[in-house]
């Protein structure tokens, strides 16, 4: 049996399939498109949820911190000044502004009254010596310089001793509000203190919050993109499968195309040079080639 024979029905088969598998348009949309890109992962669409929430979600720590801030200069400010005023407080002049505006009339009204009383003992004086006999006389005038010596006496310290008692209790309440200022200053000093602990905890709980929440959102978006990575391979592998699916008919036609033009192997076909890891499209289209090429040689008139 002649070559030809056995050849000919056979190419003219493979012309056949060549021509039906190559009038049948591919349908790329099989492995193409977006359904073969892996979409945001959950975890990703949260971590971009919780960016988006924790924008500013630290300010009012921060105006929390400020405020401190202001209240505690002030108070500290504040004790500044008491402590500065401390210093009028003492020395010998401290006391004056304590000092009742009120005693010289007391005093002088006492005065007064020891005055009438003085003048009243006088008169008595006069009365019993007039009464014995004595009017104008030696004894009259003893008793009634005696009277008069005892008397002045007793005003100067009853004088002095209204003048110590006032000025004693000025003294005391000068003390006292030397110390009750001392002690509004270390409170006021307290309070800047105080102040400053809450700024410094509003300012932490600001950092602690910004920090835990970045660690959130990238914890969630690594995880998330290891998620998207997974399904993104997987639906690689089905895009590759489609595809593959789809060129089967030309790598099948290539692989029939490439027996017969081994049979034929003792006639020169046309060389035809295919690009590296060219598709199976391109591999069955140059078999075909060179199949009809080799036709064309032997079955020529």
């Amino acid at each position: 049996m002649a070559i030809q024979d056995f050849i000919e029905p056979a190419v003219k088969d493979y012309a056949t399939q060549a021509t039906a598998t190559y009038s049948a348009p591919i349908d790329t949309s099989k492995f193409t498109g977006r359904q073969f890109v892996a979409g945001q992962d959950p975890m990703q669409t949260q971590a971009a949820a919780l960016a988006t929430q924790g924008v500013g979600s630290y300010s009012p720590y921060l105006q929390a911190a400020q405020t401190a801030q202001t209240a505690g200069a002030g108070a500290l400010g504040q004790s500044a000044q008491t402590v500065g005023g401390l210093s009028a407080l003492t020395g010998p002049q401290a006391y004056q502004p304590f000092m009742s505006p009120y005693q010289s009339q007391v005093i002088d009204a006492t005065l007064s009254e020891f005055d009438k009383s003085r003048l009243a003992g006088q008169q008595q004086i006069r009365d019993a010596a007039v009464g014995s006999g004595n009017f104008g006389g030696g004894r009259e005038g003893a008793m009634m310089g005696q009277y008069n010596a005892d008397s002045l006496a007793d005003r100067s310290a009853l004088q002095a001793q209204m003048l110590q008692q006032g000025f004693g209790q000025a003294n005391q309440l000068a003390q006292q509000n030397f110390l009750n200022q001392g002690a509004i200053a270390r409170e006021q000093q307290g309070l800047a203190g105080a102040y400053g602990n809450q700024m410094n905890q509003q300012f932490g709980l600001s950092d602690f919050g910004r920090t835990g929440m970045g660690q959130d959102i990238n914890a969630l978006g690594s995880l998330g993109a290891v998620n998207q990575g997974q399904q993104q391979a997987l639906l690689s592998a089905d895009q590759q499968a489609a595809q593959t699916g789809a060129y089967e008919p030309y790598g099948r036609l290539s692989q029939y195309g490439s027996a017969l033009t081994g049979l034929a192997g003792g006639y020169a076909a046309p060389q035809y040079s295919e690009p590296q890891q060219s598709s199976p499209f391109q591999t069955a289209l140059g078999t075909a080639m060179g199949l009809g090429g080799l036709y064309g040689k032997i079955f020529k008139p």
